[in-house]
Parts: C-alpha cells; structure tokens; sequence
C-alpha cells in the first residue's frame, strides 16, 4: 500500500490585493487518493506553470497496489487526464495576485493551485507503463503529489 505524507508546509503568504476568507467547518465528500506522483520538483517556485506534454521530464505516477487491475488498457492510450490534489497549496484566497502580472483577479479566473478545493487536472503524454508506475510527460506538479484519478483522454 503506498502511504501517502502528510502535506508539506503551506504557503501562506499574502501579495498585495490579495484577499482570504474563513474556511467551512467541515469538508462536504471524502476521496481516495490512487497513488502518488514522483516528479523532480520539490518547491512550487521551481514548478512550471503548465506542463509540457512533448519535452516536459518524464514523471511517474505511483499506483497504489489495489487499483491494478484498473490500469488494464491504460497502456494503449496515447494521452491521459491526471486529475491531482495540490496539498500543499493553500484554500482561503478568493482574490490573487499571481507572481507572473500582479494583477488581483478572482480565485476561479486563474489557473492557480491556491483554491478552496486545490484540484488540477493535466492532460499528459504516455511514455510508458511498468507494473503499478506509469510514466508520463506533462506534469506540473510536486513530487509527492497525491493522485486522485486516471481517465483516458480523446481527441
């Protein structure tokens, strides 16, 4: 079974125009997180802001032992949805302002992993599939990431 570590240290600092609400008292559904991902970035600055599916470094997702057979066909698919959860980002800011501009939008304007539900989806290219480790290019996330989901992606 992979364990999965606790979450890191949270960012919580604050740019200017930046604004943070209280969170709710309770989470409204559980998931299971299927695994983790092993990336080479271990601080968000040195993350990209969009992963390359063409030249991005090759990433693995580490599945856990009892989704396997969930992986059957999953070699035939050229490109996959990996569907992430981002904790180590974050959840009370409803405005932002993003290092690249400055400018203050609102929290579902961006892309950012700072959102009170930090889900990221990528779209990623299949290098390989070895046993429970699949291999792909696309990412942009932290090593350690906990994976969420897997779907195959069409055209």
């Amino acid at each position: 079974m992979i364990e999965i570590a606790p979450a890191g240290p949270i960012d919580d600092d604050m740019r200017p125009g930046e604004k943070a609400v209280a969170l709710p008292e309770r989470f409204d559904a559980g998931l299971y997180f299927i695994g983790r991902i092993r990336t080479p970035w271990t601080e968000r600055g040195g993350c990209p802001r969009r992963g390359d599916p063409e030249e991005g470094p090759v990433c693995t997702l580490e599945i856990n032992p009892r989704w396997a057979d969930a992986l059957i066909g999953v070699a035939d698919c050229p490109r996959l949805q990996v569907l992430y959860w981002m904790n180590r980002a974050r959840r009370d800011l409803v405005l932002q302002s993003p290092r690249h501009d400055g400018d203050t939008r609102g929290t579902f304007a961006l892309r950012s992993p700072v959102r009170p539900n930090p889900v990221a989806s990528s779209v990623v290219r299949l290098v390989g599939v070895d046993g429970l480790r699949v291999q792909v290019r696309g990412l942009d996330c932290l090593d350690g990431t906990p994976l969420i989901d897997l779907k195959v992606q069409h055209d």
